[in-house]
């Protein structure tokens, strides 16, 4: 399945289930993903959302209303957005949050669809927190943990966001990073053998590469049930 990894940024922070402060979606990242490999047909929108900023979200992603202000609204965007995302499999870090946030944006249209009519929505986090109970799974951390350099991420922002989030659900779905991070691979067990009267050499697996594979095995099963 096309699998589609998107990030959003806001006008400040709605409760969950309920809009009572009605912040709105100001940006729209997206990444297209096939066979596992991104292939550049981005989809990327800033809005108008006709709504002040909250100075805590502006602190976050730098995003003014005077930048906003000749940008399209949702409404305006909506038909583009939706033949885009038809039929994927979107992957969200904490997709609750953007979720609710998309279908607001439809319900202020007086539209009784969802999101969710038109693509199936996969939480990264949950995956996250299935390969690492009890830990920080924020995007930071994830990407501390996988050594992805952002750095010279200073602000945060939809499209990088997502093209960060593709990277880390890559590792989260192959595990090689993990697997092999801070193993060292100890003298192999080698033993001189003769055929045909030829020297030949065989080298037999040592313990700590045989846990390896084992734990390789134990992964790959995981990685089944997450799929």
């Amino acid at each position: 399945m096309r699998k589609i990894i998107l990030d959003t940024e806001t006008t400040g922070i709605n409760q969950i289930g309920k809009h009572y402060s009605g912040h709105k979606i100001i940006e729209i990242g997206a990444v297209e993903m096939i066979n596992r490999t991104l292939t550049n047909n981005n989809f990327h929108v800033y809005l108008n959302p006709n709504r002040s900023i909250s100075e805590e979200s502006f602190n976050i992603h730098g995003i003014s209303n005077e930048f906003l202000k000749y940008k399209p609204t949702f409404k305006e965007i909506l038909n583009k957005f939706i033949k885009y995302i038809y039929g994927s499999k979107i992957i969200i870090h904490n997709a609750k949050f953007d979720i609710e946030f998309i279908n607001y944006e439809l319900f202020l249209l007086k539209r009784k669809d969802k999101i969710s009519d038109y693509c199936k929505i996969v939480d990264n986090l949950t995956i996250a927190r299935k390969i690492f109970p009890g830990k920080n799974n924020s995007l930071n951390s994830l990407c501390k943990y996988y050594g992805i350099d952002i750095r010279k991420r200073k602000k945060h922002g939809a499209l990088k966001d997502a093209k960060i989030l593709a990277d880390i659900y890559l590792y989260l779905t192959s595990n090689q990073k993990k697997l092999f991070k801070n193993k060292k691979i100890k003298k192999q067990n080698i033993k001189n053998i003769k055929i045909n009267n030829k020297k030949l050499k065989i080298i037999f697996a040592n313990k700590e590469e045989l846990e390896l594979n084992k734990e390789y095995k134990n992964i790959l099963n995981k990685n089944l049930l997450i799929k």
